[in-house]
């Protein structure tokens, strides 16, 4: 082969190589361009978010600080915990309920002192420390030869002072109460209560209760009192916001998920601490509501509407869930989760909650069957005796027919820190919390997806 036919050969293989790498290189290129597409919509389509932690810690820790000042209801340091709960329910991107222009929901109380001036009984006078007053008159003077005649009550020394008084703290009717002497220290205590001057729900009737410490005189019974009485209406407000239904069909059915925010405020100093924070109760429960609308808004999958509210006045009577539940049609709620305290561990272990009210609907029953083979799983309330399902806020709902009960893991009977300067976040298991807060959101996917909906509540279940 002459040179200049190898020349000519080596030059076409050259060609032939170097088309070669080019469609190799090609070839490479788009496999690698295709791969990393394929790559980036694998990122895209992660699994939904479970509940974050850094939510939980952060929402708790700023709802139970000092500067909350226990979040007293109509205080300052409550208008604050309501303001923020309203921005974090903004943040998330909740709507308004229907009706509102904002998550507000704002309603009047009414504050009450009555300042007596003047008690005489069959010719004594009552020191101040021997009766307590309350009326809805602005100015009274009170005699027997006043119509109507007021209803005589006496609490023997073995009676329930409270039970026997609390219908009368809000007079329908005049009534006059003595109270035998062996109450003196549960007497104090009532008198202290209603000498601060707490919230009532409605405006007082023209109506008066007085209330003597001491052994009833001889009939006919004489008497003449006057006073004058200061009403101030409070409002206050819950936070609600709702995220719609993603299907038409069942937008309209609504689950409610719950807490309440207030808590007792200034109490008297323990070593120094006056504040009662209030981190598990109920700090940690309105702290799930706000992370649970985070979940359920990343999720975005909710065929019926969910409704997340942060309660105001539990602490004082339920005010927040009675005047809610008069704001929305009963039967449109399939459920409420009412959350109470779960900060703590349950007496069960960790990674497990009670469900109050457990016998009164499937509701539970519906919750176990969504967490089986689960890690986490829920119990009926082991507390039957402490009336746990009557003393939050889902009973209001539940009176209506709903079934509505609360989730908590508080070990009520031996709790210490209930109700004291001492419920403080560094007393509360976070990942146990957190821990509770991610399974109710598993749990409730049947209801919200609208497979699963609970029986309804009997109001002969439910005390009045």
């Amino acid at each position: 082969m002459t040179w200049e036919a190898r020349l000519t050969l080596a030059w076409n293989r050259t060609k032939w190589l170097h088309s070669a790498m080019k469609t190799f290189l090609f070839i490479s290129l788009l496999f690698y361009c295709t791969q990393t597409a394929l790559g980036q919509r694998k990122t895209v389509a992660v699994p939904a978010p479970g509940v974050a932690p850094a939510t939980v810690e952060r929402v708790l820790r700023t709802l139970a600080a000092d500067d909350m000042q226990g979040r007293a209801s109509g205080k300052p340091g409550a208008q604050k915990a309501a303001e923020f709960l309203a921005a974090e329910f903004k943040r998330i991107g909740l709507e308004p309920l229907p009706g509102l222009t904002s998550y507000a929901q704002s309603f009047p109380t009414y504050e009450v002192r009555t300042a007596a001036a003047f008690v005489n009984i069959n010719g004594a006078n009552i020191t101040p420390d021997k009766m307590l007053l309350i009326s809805g008159k602005p100015h009274l003077n009170w005699t027997d030869s006043d119509e109507p005649v007021p209803k005589m009550v006496t609490v023997a020394a073995d009676g329930n002072l409270m039970r026997e008084v609390r219908p009368l703290l809000e007079p329908r009717e005049n009534s006059i109460v003595f109270v035998d002497p062996s109450h003196a220290a549960t007497f104090n205590r009532l008198a202290g209560y209603v000498k601060r001057g707490g919230l009532r729900a409605d405006k007082p009737a023209e109506f008066t209760t007085l209330i003597v410490l001491g052994t009833p005189p001889p009939a006919p019974v004489k008497f003449r009192v006057a006073a004058t009485t200061t009403i101030r209406t409070v409002e206050l407000r819950n936070v609600v916001g709702v995220l719609p239904g993603k299907d038409a069909a069942r937008a309209t059915e609504q689950v409610v998920f719950s807490g309440h925010y207030d808590h007792l405020g200034i109490i008297p100093a323990v070593q120094g601490d006056s504040i009662a924070n209030g981190a598990d109760d109920d700090a940690s429960g309105t702290t799930a509501v706000v992370a649970l609308a985070e979940y359920f808004k990343k999720k975005a999958d909710n065929a019926r509407t969910l409704v997340f509210v942060a309660f105001a006045a539990e602490e004082i009577g339920g005010f927040g869930a009675r005047y809610f539940s008069q704001q929305l049609d009963p039967k449109q709620v399939v459920a409420m989760f009412n959350i109470e305290m779960i900060g703590k561990q349950a007496k069960f272990g960790p990674n497990t909650a009670f469900i109050t009210g457990f016998d009164k609907s499937d509701f539970g029953k519906l919750l176990q069957e969504n967490t089986k083979g689960a890690v986490f799983r829920f119990e009926a309330d082991p507390y039957p005796e402490q009336n746990l399902f009557y003393r939050s806020d889902n009973a209001t709902l539940a009176r209506l027919g709903v079934p509505a009960h609360t989730i908590s893991t508080d070990q009520i009977p031996t709790d210490k820190l209930y109700h004291s300067v001492n419920d403080e976040v560094e007393s509360l298991d976070l990942a146990n919390m957190t821990a509770v807060i991610s399974a109710v959101g598993r749990s409730a996917a049947g209801i919200i997806s609208g497979k699963q909906t609970p029986t309804r509540i009997a109001p002969e279940q439910v005390k009045q």
